[in-house]
């Protein structure tokens, strides 16, 4: 199931071919430049007061002893900030009957999680700035905190927001119809419950931002560590009353998003206020600490689902119940309620069952928002499916790798539509589930499996098979009101010496972005990679568009430069032509020079092209004009997502007196379409594989009766380290979209999404024989103890 050869399948095409990212020595000599690396002239800091509880009436604020110390220029409270900032909501007009009170940068009455910033304090340094915190003296009246998730649920509840009618945030259900008769009818039902932690990103490098607000021209300038510059000049434009024209966002390295930095935090606001306020640059960079208090959080659910067999073991439908806890707030602009309802539209997608009932709460708490982060609802879509999938096999006593491929789609069957409404152009399951078997050695794990049970080792084998949504249209945010993008753009130009200079709206994260677009522009122009530079994350500089995020830097915005590579390919061999006096079709471009395009003989440098056209236009006939820098925008409009497939498997060692778990080697088969860079396809899956491991095993935010955050630092809460972590064996198939002349769709968060439901199933695998079983994750030692009866 390869990708057809085109002219993207040359032999010594860029398309495919593995290739160093052109920013990693760089970045690995220390030479990267970070939001936190930026110095202006007359810049100041600043930090916040934090709440100290997770709902409380703000009684009083005293800051004159701050104000007082030498060195502090500003402390300001949310009055201050009302006057120059509006408030913002985080809904979306296509989630009907959705609700979220307004938020400002800071709060004027009530705090509503324990870390919410309440003051601002902007001084010559950080260290003063936090000095100065200290002389702040804030009273509370507290209220009551709505923290357990069943418990905002229940009649009469506090109320996160008083002002509202209840902690239901937004509430939907979809029904094809007849589920109730179908169950009814059923030969075998299985049933269980599901309980998700949440967790956090824990990114590489913090937030971080720099506002610099010039009132003589006008202008506001923000170095942001974010992935979306364009989403935010507008945001910024419309909050502060400032011409768009007049905003500039630059997003220099960035050490890693998920997913993280796309959204609106109350600090940032802030920060641009207070620029404002003073005149003057201010820099504010998030401590671990703090970004375990205010970063978005992610994956708390509960889910319960039940799913319907017949005699044979065909699955005939599901029925499912997702209610998810998502913070005091929704969050802007993309909202908190995309997780649920992808949880809901994604479960059960890998198989043809075509009768389906699911609803979703989305309930307000006082714990930190919840939001997007790395594969959006994926993991927990895939760990209800394919656990209900290995309890309904073991309920007819069938071997999940056969009760698979009973019941996957069959890869000839698409196109298709799922019963939750997605369109699905063309996916191969089958493929990936027999690739996968043979890449284990699947009835060699289990033949050692058994082996060592008799012998008191008990290991787990489990599978979990998966659909990813990348390339999203502007059936994603767009249909809701939201000003953002889902197209990208390129202006790519011949410089006076034959090297090429692409300025492009998708940016660079750390996936290799500049890497993807240098080879897709370097193919098209037949000329070296190093020939061509990329720019990315500066709205002065680069067009509009989208940016980065739901994996769509090389499906959209590789095919953006794709075709502007082909525009500008054509113009040059206009020019060639003339010169050669030559028909253009009768061209090429090979290795840097125009050739004869039937006998690949070479006849002129794209160099000296570039000479005459920059500098003897003159010899040129009369009227000619080259046009050697191109601007095109392209934004998908076949299937609204491009969605992308595979298979995971895990294969790990349960010590029943401990709970502990030994990862012993990870298993991925995965199809994002046409791979441009092996390499960084591999590295992508391998992150994701990683972070949702670490959700699997490790990553909880665990909070208190009270609200408080318990593990709020890398000393308690615990990431996946190398020395835990497995071989992780990747295999590829190739479906390409036809939207698209690429074909290439995301590979960004297909790891993350199978990796937790695969272990999942492998430690119940382990378990089995001791008639126990774990359905919440993270998987930790107590919760295996448990299990077993022996905690």
């Amino acid at each position: 199931m390869t990708a057809p050869l085109t002219s993207l399948d040359r032999p010594n095409s860029y398309i495919g071919r593995s290739v160093q990212r052109p920013n990693a020595k760089r970045l690995l000599a220390g030479r990267g430049h970070y939001v936190t690396d930026v110095k202006l002239p007359r810049m100041l800091h600043a930090a916040f007061l934090r709440s100290p509880h997770a709902h409380a009436r703000i009684a009083s604020i005293d800051v004159e002893r701050a104000r007082a110390l030498d060195g502090v220029h500003l402390v300001a409270t949310g009055t201050d900030l009302a006057k120059i900032c509006t408030p913002w909501t985080g809904t979306l007009d296509h989630f009907k009957g959705m609700t979220s009170e307004p938020q400002l940068a800071l709060p004027l009455e009530r705090v509503v999680w324990a870390g919410q910033a309440v003051v601002a304090v902007v001084a010559e340094s950080r260290a003063l700035a936090e000095d100065a915190l200290e002389l702040i003296t804030a009273n509370y009246e507290e209220l009551p905190a709505v923290v357990d998730l069943d418990e905002a649920r229940k009649p009469g509840a506090p109320l996160v927001n008083p002002a509202g009618h209840g902690n239901i945030c937004f509430r939907s259900q979809l029904d094809s119809g007849g589920v109730d008769d179908t169950f009814a009818r059923a030969a075998h039902v299985a049933d269980e419950e599901f309980s998700f932690g949440r967790h956090t990103p824990v990114t590489l490098e913090p937030r971080a931002i720099v506002a610099d607000y010039d009132p003589d021209a006008g202008t506001l300038t923000v170095h942001h560590a974010t992935q979306t510059p364009y989403q935010f000049q507008d945001l910024y434009s419309r909050h502060f009353g400032i011409p768009e024209a007049r905003v500039r966002v630059i997003a220099p390295d960035i050490g890693g998003s998920f997913g993280m930095k796309l959204h609106v935090y109350h600090e940032d606001m802030a920060v641009v206020g207070l620029s404002i306020l003073l005149r003057r640059p201010v820099k504010f960079v998030a401590d671990r600490i703090e970004s375990f208090v205010s970063d978005i959080h992610a994956r708390d659910h509960r889910v319960r689902a039940r799913m319907a067999l017949d005699e044979s073991g065909e699955i005939l439908a599901m029925d499912v119940h997702d209610v998810t806890a998502i913070g005091a707030f929704s969050t802007y602009p993309r909202t908190s309620v995309v997780e649920g309802n992808q949880v809901i539209r994604l479960i059960g997608a890998p198989y043809r069952f075509k009768t389906y009932r699911a609803a979703l709460e989305v309930i307000f708490q006082n714990k930190v928002q919840t939001s997007q982060y790395r594969a959006v609802g994926h993991p927990i879509a895939c760990a209800v499916t394919e656990r209900m999938v290995d309890l309904a096999a073991r309920r007819i006593g069938r071997d999940p790798f056969e009760f698979r491929a009973q019941n996957l789609i069959a890869d000839d069957a698409y196109p298709l539509t799922s019963p939750t409404g997605y369109k699905f152009e063309a996916l191969s399951h089958q493929v990936c589930l027999e690739r996968l078997r043979k890449m284990m050695d699947y009835d060699g794990l289990r033949a050692e499996q058994a082996g060592l049970r008799s012998r008191g080792i008990h290991r787990g084998i489990g599978i979990a098979s998966f659909v990813e949504i990348t390339n999203p249209s502007p059936a994603f945010y767009g249909v809701g009101g939201a000003r953002i993008s889902s197209q990208d753009g390129a202006t790519i130009s011949l410089t006076p010496s034959g090297e090429i200079r692409c300025a492009i709206s998708v940016t660079e994260q750390g996936q290799g972005t500049e890497a993807i677009v240098s080879q897709i522009v370097a193919d098209q122009l037949g000329l070296a990679q190093e020939q061509v530079k990329v720019i990315t994350g500066d709205t002065e500089v680069t067009p509009h568009g989208g940016a980065t995020w739901a994996c769509r830097g090389a499906g959209i915005g590789g095919e953006t430069a794709l075709q502007a590579a082909r525009v500008l390919k054509a113009n040059i061999l206009d020019i060639a032509a003339l010169v050669l006096q030559e028909q253009p079709s009768a061209l090429d471009i090979e290795s840097g020079e125009i050739v004869d395009a039937a006998t690949r003989q070479q006849r002129i440098a794209v160099a000296e092209i570039a000479r005459i056209a920059y500098f003897r236009s003159d010899t040129l006939p009369p009227g000619t004009q080259a046009q050697l820098t191109v601007s095109h925008h392209f934004a998908p409009q076949g299937y609204p997502f491009a969605f992308t497939n595979g298979i995971q498997g895990c294969h790990l060692e349960l010590d029943v007196e401990t709970g502990f778990i030994r990862l012993l080697k990870h298993f991925v088969v995965e199809d994002c379409g046409r791979i441009i860079n092996p390499m960084l396809v591999d590295e992508q899956l391998r992150g994701g594989v990683v972070q949702g491991l670490g959700a699997a095993l490790f990553e909880e935010c665990r909070y208190g009766e009270t609200g408080q955050l318990l593990n709020g630092s890398l000393v308690d809460y615990l990431v996946p380290m190398a020395m835990e972590m497995p071989d992780i064996v990747i295999d590829h198939v190739e479906t390409p979209t036809k939207d698209t002349v690429l074909g290439a769709k995301g590979c960004g968060e297909a790891g993350t999404a199978a990796a937790s439901a695969c272990v999942l199933n492998a430690v119940n695998d382990a378990l089995a024989p001791f008639g126990a079983s774990v359905n919440a994750i993270p998987i930790t030692p107590a919760r295996v103890l448990k299990a077993l009866g022996r905690f």
